[in-house]
């Protein structure tokens, strides 16, 4: 029975914990609420309010282009993906992407989950880097759509035409995100907010939250690639397998296996141990279903199903990533010795 700690949250890539400035931005947003469409005095003050946040996370995010406010990412990528018959999607795309495609191209990985240049189609979907395993992908040609949910506020936004991002990945509030549009030409109004490309009232209260939490420090960052490093050779030592380990991935995320020993099973022993990790994206790891990132890269139904995920974030200490590295070499060990 592995002691029980104090809990250490390593899953930030399905959700990061609100920023305490963000979550004082809300609250500020709420106070002053009114809804930003309507005409009387409350509601232009609250336009005003709602148009300033959204100058600062193109600024933030270094964009210069038009911002479409939105209820997240996989609103997002159902406006930028609407429309577009035959569009190449990687196979690797996050659920949300797969869903929002209309007969789409799959375009295949290799066994690094990195998509040939040879397989671009005239446009296509593709994330910066993947939520499960972290890899990041290299600028195709055509139009790009890009996924950035995991590396915005992180990483400097590539070049491409459509880029979805969402606040919750980035310790802004839940329920609001962003697609950031090249040309509004691109999309085909719908009618309501947003310049008609979005229906909905505005969120006001999460706009300001999700402005406030990319203004907010990111050096946080710059020693993610030492800790990740750190923990992949512990995993090695132990005895286990990095996912993607020769591929560029983003320093936040990792996918481990422990062959031999369900994800089911670590799962349970981590969180018993006080470690907050998931197995594959937050979407599939509730029904754990099998991964289809994993399916892509060519792992056999068993093999992905040995696999889990440990993602960092603006909390993440060494402290914490050496614990998880201990508890992991305990773990397995034990299992190990019991079968």
């Amino acid at each position: 029975m592995e002691p029980v700690l104090s809990r250490i949250y390593l899953d930030h890539a399905a959700t990061t914990p609100m920023r305490p400035e963000a979550m004082a931005a809300v609250a500020d947003g709420m106070a002053r609420w009114a809804n930003p469409s309507s005409p009387h005095a409350e509601g232009r003050a609250a336009r005003a309010a709602l148009e300033d946040a959204r100058k600062r996370i193109a600024k933030a995010l270094d964009w210069p282009h038009h911002v479409i406010l939105t209820s997240g990412a996989s609103e997002s990528a159902a406006l930028a993906l609407k429309g577009r018959p035959s569009l190449g999607v990687a196979a690797v795309e996050h659920d949300a992407v797969l869903r929002a495609a209309e007969r789409p191209i799959t375009l295949n990985v290799d066994d690094r989950g990195i998509v040939a240049p040879s397989q671009t189609t005239q446009t296509i979907a593709l994330q910066s880097a993947n939520s499960e395993t972290g890899v990041l992908q290299d600028r195709p040609t055509g139009l790009w759509i890009a996924d950035c949910s995991q590396t915005a506020g992180k990483l400097p936004l590539p070049d491409a035409d459509l880029i979805i991002v969402s606040a919750h990945k980035l310790g802004g509030p839940p329920g609001i995100g962003a697609l950031l549009v090249r040309d509004l030409g691109l999309l085909d109004p719908t009618g309501g907010q947003e310049r008609g490309y979005r229906g909905g009232t505005e969120n006001l209260p999460g706009a300001l939250g999700f402005a406030t939490a990319l203004e907010a420090p990111r050096d946080w960052f710059a020693g993610m690639a030492d800790l990740r490093a750190k923990l992949d050779e512990a995993i090695l030592t132990g005895g286990g397998e990095i996912v993607a380990h020769h591929a560029p991935r983003i320093p936040t995320i990792a996918s481990y296996r422990m062959p031999g020993i369900s994800s089911a099973a670590q799962l349970i022993r981590l969180d018993m141990a006080g470690f907050a990790v998931s197995a594959g994206s937050a979407c599939s790891s509730g029904s754990m279903r099998p991964s289809h990132v994993l399916a892509a890269m060519g792992y056999s139904a068993q093999a992905a199903a040995e696999v889990v995920r440990v993602s960092f974030g603006w909390t993440t200490t060494a402290e914490d990533v050496a614990k998880f590295a201990e508890a992991w070499t305990r773990i397995a060990t034990d299992i190990r010795r019991a079968a």
